[in-house]
């Protein structure tokens, strides 16, 4: 297993061929795509042929920047991914995400991951400023964001090809700067999560 992060109940670790089932089970559930696509499933073929290609061209280009699929550190079961890569090829600014399985909410682990990556991206690689965005309905994952540390920065609409419910109240934009999160004490700036093997 190429590890990238582990943390206290988490490890997170680069896809492989073999997580298709586990990426297409995710997306099947129409909370889970809720605020993303409406409720709709990702099709297999999307997976195979457009998700996965992306995830192993990062990986093949930035290294230590991309999706990663989270596993219990206790058990290794399947609870879903965090994205954190760069917006504009360089380390300048990253994009925080995450996606977990309806069972894994409610427990602190979409906080936890976020913590962890925002720590090492700090720390350990380069990055100047982390962003994340979500609808503006989407309480539960605005909550993880503030619990990361990250700011509401603004409001925007975009054009969507079709309307989902909610998004006429638009997306939001939360951020984070390396000098900010350098200058803050507590949880945030204080929990680190430990780099595993390559």
């Amino acid at each position: 297993m190429d590890t990238f992060l582990t943390t206290e109940r988490l490890v997170l670790r680069r896809f492989t061929a073999a997580d298709v089932d586990a990426l297409v089970e995710l997306d099947s559930d129409p909370e889970v795509t809720r605020y993303l696509t409406g409720g709709r499933p990702t099709p297999r073929s999307v997976v195979e042929d457009t998700l996965l290609p992306l995830y192993f061209d990062h990986y093949r280009r930035f290294g230590d920047l991309g999706w990663w699929a989270a596993e219990e550190r206790e058990g290794g079961a399947f609870l879903g991914w965090f994205e954190f890569r760069p917006l504009r090829g360089d380390r300048a600014e990253v994009e925080l995400g995450y996606r977990l399985r309806r069972a894994a909410w409610g427990h602190g682990y979409a906080t936890e991951g976020s913590r962890a990556l925002v720590h090492r991206g700090f720390t350990g690689l380069g990055v100047e400023r982390v962003v994340a965005y979500t609808m503006a309905v989407n309480s539960g994952s605005r909550r993880v964001m503030e619990k990361a540390g990250l700011s509401y920065v603004r409001t925007f609409h975009e054009d969507y090809p079709e309307m989902i419910a909610g998004s006429e109240h638009g997306e939001v934009e939360y951020a984070l700067t390396s000098d900010d999160w350098a200058a803050r004490s507590g949880p945030v700036a204080g929990t680190a999560g430990t780099a595993g093997t390559a």
